[in-house]
């Protein structure tokens, strides 16, 4: 329905600035009971929620990357946070054409690889980024057969879209790009922050964010039973480094840790299957 929605919405604006083509005279929906409602007029769509109170997650790694150790708390929530993952990729999805929808959305969507690519400005990051994109449209080929493993995803689980409030107890903001995908893309999309933030603190995974970022993969491996994961993160692991490396997004981060952040999706995408013991490895660090 969301899908129709945004075609009809486009169509009556864009059907009546075309000369000669049939006009549209209104777009509406239909409620539950029957009943017509007119949106031809409306200029901007809203979303109505409850305010959830809570503090980022991404405070706790902040806190990491300044230098302070983990506490008992660190890895409680991360501890959560897996078992949540590991919980809703749990629920199969209905459609196998939509994991072929999500993989392909990984490479043209305008938020995801392609998109985030364009944003790159011109200089030495344009190779690797180059590079990156013509690896990731190979693995596009590799996954797109593999749709018994469409799941129940959040789809953009990064730690500023993570509200904790005392102890374990969280929210999450923000699904994106529908409900159903590879649940590589969230599982990457958390543990990749636990190395970028490490690569902030030292150049390296090391200390407490390398004991979360083993810790997690390690869990998620036991909780979900899903080892086919490991085949099929690399391109997920690509899209979030784009992100991470980008100027666009981090201004102020040095450039060591942008290229080593790079080489971690080139070095992935190389590999047949991703080994967490590795990730230092995979930076050249």
């Amino acid at each position: 329905m969301a899908d129709r929605a945004q075609l009809l919405l486009w169509a009556h604006g864009a059907f009546n600035r075309l000369p000669r083509h049939v006009p549209s005279l209104d777009v509406g929906a239909v409620r539950a009971e029957g009943a017509l409602e007119s949106l031809g007029s409306a200029e901007e769509l809203f979303m109505l929620a409850p305010f959830v109170e809570g503090r980022e997650y991404a405070d706790d790694l902040l806190r990491l990357r300044g230098g302070a150790a983990a506490g008992p708390q660190d890895f409680a929530r991360a501890d959560a946070l897996c078992d949540y993952l590991a919980d809703i990729h749990r629920m199969r999805g209905p459609d196998p054409g939509l994991y072929v929808r999500r993989v392909r959305d990984l490479l043209g969507h305008g938020e995801c690889i392609f998109g985030v690519a364009d944003s790159y400005p011109a200089g030495p990051l344009v190779e690797p980024v180059r590079e990156i994109e013509r690896r990731a449209l190979e693995w596009r080929w590799r996954l797109k057969e593999r749709t018994h493993r469409l799941r129940q995803v959040h789809g953009d689980f990064h730690p500023w879209n993570i509200l904790f409030r005392a102890g374990t107890d969280f929210s999450v903001l923000d699904r994106s790009r529908g409900e159903w995908g590879e649940a590589a893309d969230d599982v990457t999309c958390l543990t990749l922050n636990y190395l970028f933030f490490s690569l902030q603190r030292s150049g390296r995974l090391e200390g407490d964010l390398e004991r979360l970022f083993g810790g997690f993969w390690a869990r998620y491996l036991e909780r979900s039973g899903d080892a086919e994961i490991l085949e099929v993160a690399a391109p997920f692991f690509a899209f979030r480094a784009l992100v991470m490396a980008n100027p666009l997004w981090y201004p102020v981060l040095e450039d060591g840790v942008r290229r080593k952040v790079l080489d971690f999706a080139l070095n992935v995408l190389a590999a047949p299957r991703f080994d967490p013991a590795r990730a230092n490895a995979y930076c050249g660090a």
